[in-house]
């Protein structure tokens, strides 16, 4: 039996794996890939220590220090989790079946993508997830940004300190957002607002050259010369594993406590599937700390050890 298992392989989920080894936790990672939301960016140049490293090398040193630490990994998708009789957790994975101790869910959430031509092929060379993190690769140059709530117009006024030009591109009339926010954007000089409107394809070769975009009202088609387009849309957090055992919000988020607890007893969350409000890998990457301490935590108080974990 383990002393854990984490589900998830971003930078919440590596992070638990190097806390609960470095507690000498025997355990198992179970993730489909390396990386979660990370492989979407292309430089990252706001995790402490690094000035700017490639998301591939970050996600890299991430996963060799795992390793080194004896992590046991499997890459597959989990099937289910169940908490049994006796308190222990079972994590299915196709045929195979694991128990656990704890369980730390850090499943993630994925960017909701607009799913036209050029997306895919282009991302990280133009294509953008996160203003924060890709904002200061457009410096001077011109953008796009798609999605009329909040996390859209937040990375419009964002951009618009960065880029040269911003383009707001939103499909409906008005935004979905808190009015002091609109105000600030339409009174932005560098912004510019293109309502009723849909991407439906974004053009470039090795990189981000153009858009084009549907005007919805009179059905023309406009191609639009941008450097890189950010695809501010939502999120669809993966929680549906979680869902029938663990309390959520409205979003569908998992509810945690400040060690990481959910409403279930030895189950742990952390990362973008949780209430947590901001989503950055510096902020998954603490969660992920905090979910496996907990965890180890949990384990001693019902092994009798009454001492808690305080550093």
């Amino acid at each position: 039996m383990f002393d854990t298992i984490i589900i998830g392989g971003g930078p919440a989920a590596l992070s638990a794996a190097i806390y609960a080894a470095r507690r000498q936790m025997k355990t198992l990672m179970i993730a489909k890939d390396f990386g979660g939301q990370m492989m979407w960016a292309s430089a990252i140049e706001n995790y402490p220590g690094y000035k700017s490293i490639a998301a591939a090398e970050l996600i890299e040193k991430f996963s060799e220090q795992v390793k080194e630490l004896g992590v046991e990994i499997k890459f597959s998708e989990v099937k289910e989790i169940k908490k049994l009789a006796d308190d222990s957790f079972e994590v299915s994975i196709g045929n195979e079946k694991f128990s656990a101790k704890t369980v730390i869910a850090a499943i993630g959430a994925a960017h909701r993508q607009l799913g036209v031509p050029g997306e895919n092929e282009l991302a990280g060379r133009g294509v953008a997830y996160c203003a924060n993190c890709d904002g200061p690769l457009f410096k001077n140059k011109t953008v796009a940004v798609v999605g009329g709530g909040n996390s859209a117009l937040d990375a419009a006024e964002i951009l618009s300190k960065i880029a040269a030009k911003v383009y707001l591109i939103h499909q409906f009339p008005v935004f979905q957002a808190f009015e002091h926010l609109e105000k600030k954007v339409r009174e932005t000089a560098n912004i510019e607002i293109i309502l009723q409107s849909k991407v439906e394809e974004i053009i470039g070769d090795k990189k981000v050259a153009s858009i084009k975009a549907r005007n919805l009202t009179d059905n023309s088609l406009q191609e639009i010369p941008v450097d890189g387009i950010f695809v501010e849309i939502g999120f669809e957090v993966n929680t549906k594993l979680a869902a029938e055992i663990v309390k959520l919000n409205e979003r569908k988020e998992i509810i945690i406590s400040d060690k990481g607890e959910t409403s279930l007893p030895g189950l742990f969350a952390a990362g973008d599937a949780t209430a947590v409000p901001y989503k950055q890998i510096i902020i998954a990457s603490g969660q992920g700390a905090v979910a496996a301490l907990g965890a180890y935590e949990y384990i001693q108080l019902k092994s009798g050890n009454v001492q808690k974990v305080t550093k």
